[in-house]
This record gives C-alpha cells, sequence and structure tokens, in this order.
C-alpha cells in the first residue's frame, strides 16, 4: 500500500527475532521519544500492558505541522478494541502533536517476540507466562 493510500508512510521492517524497533522521522517541533514516551500511556484494553511495550508499534512519522501518523498493529487483527486503543492514543498525545493518525497495518504479523523486556515483565507480574 502506497503513502497515498494509507495517508502515512510505509510501515517499517520490523525485527522476526526479538522486540519490534519502533523507527521514527521527526520534522515537527516534538521528537519520536517523546510521542512514544506519550504513547506508554495507552493501555491494551485486553492484556493492561502499554502498546509500546506489547510491540504494537511499528514506526512514527511526524510531519512539519507537528501532525504524527503510528504506523500500528494489534495482536489480532480480529480485535474489536481499535477504537479505544485510537481514543487512548489520542488523550496521551494531545498537547503534543496537532493531529494523531493511526496507519493500522498487519503485515508483519505481530507475535509474542516483539514484545519488550519490561512488557515481558510487566506480563508476568499479571500472571501471563511469557
Amino acid at each position: 500500500m502506497s503513502d497515498t493510500e494509507t495517508g502515512g508512510p510505509a510501515p517499517a521492517e520490523a525485527a522476526t527475532d526479538g522486540p519490534t524497533v519502533i523507527v521514527g522521522t521527526t520534522a515537527g517541533t516534538v521528537s519520536v521519544e517523546d510521542l512514544t514516551e506519550a504513547l506508554m500511556d495507552v493501555v491494551d484494553p485486553e492484556l493492561g500492558i502499554d502498546v509500546v511495550n506489547l510491540g504494537l508499534i511499528y514506526g512514527i512519522h511526524i510531519d512539519e505541522s507537528d501532525v504524527a501518523t503510528i504506523d500500528m498493529t494489534l495482536t489480532s487483527a480480529a480485535c474489536p478494541l481499535t477504537d479505544v486503543i485510537e481514543d487512548q492514543a489520542k488523550t496521551a498525545t494531545d498537547g503534543l502533536v496537532q493531529d494523531l493518525r493511526i496507519n493500522w497495518v498487519w503485515m508483519p504479523p505481530w507475535g509474542p517476540d516483539k514484545i519488550t523486556d519490561d512488557g515481558r515483565e510487566q506480563l508476568r507480574a499479571l500472571g501471563f507466562n511469557v
């Protein structure tokens, strides 16, 4: 899918043998690091862990007008909670960016290998075996 079709950049290539590395470009006044930090307040409603540490964020692009486009996936393409996550993301980044767009991507598919070490610790604390 092209940038024209999605309204944003193509998704970043994700690692297959470890947590996904968030790649990003910053053209405006907000840094990718600041936006990533804000997105740690967005919690997957089913697992109770933030979307960054779950490895659901594949890429972040911030244009010169401080409009952010996030390439993001979910643990399942059939997840009915995209609206909840989108609302949380907009709330978490309010005041940092002028607008936030989520480009839902499904390739590469998410897997437990994308969870960060911090995310694994959080899941273990909740009783998950990861």
